[in-house]
């Protein structure tokens, strides 16, 4: 089983930038892959393989870079440039695998991370 902590919300004038934080812990055996999320409807913001393989939403291409730290832990972070109102949600990770040429995502749900944007 693998368990998700995200951190790294806040509060940020719209403009501003925040860095995101997920760690992955458990049975981490079979994961390669890390996705980040955002709102209750977990809408697919970006993707990460231990390949170095990356995909964005549209919507976020060129203001969000997901990267990927698995050198002792699998740590995923989201870095969000450029912050606009309509970013703030709460932002979830998960984590996965390559499989059958998709990529799966079924780990539980951590608590997510809060982002606030001001105007």
């Amino acid at each position: 089983q693998v368990q998700l902590v995200e951190s790294g919300g806040g509060l940020v004038q719209a403009g501003g930038s925040l860095r995101l934080s997920c760690v992955a812990s458990g049975d981490l055996s079979s994961i390669n892959a890390m996705a980040w999320y955002r709102d209750k409807q977990r809408k697919l913001l970006a993707t990460i393989t231990t390949a170095g393989d990356t995909t964005y939403a549209d919507s976020v291409k060129g203001r969000f870079t997901i990267s990927l730290d698995n050198a002792e832990n699998m740590v995923s972070y989201l870095q969000i440039s450029n912050l606009k109102p309509e970013d703030t949600a709460v932002y979830y990770c998960n984590a996965g695998r390559v499989g059958r040429g998709r990529l799966i995502f079924d780990a539980d749900w951590g608590q997510g991370t809060q982002v606030t944007v001001s105007t």
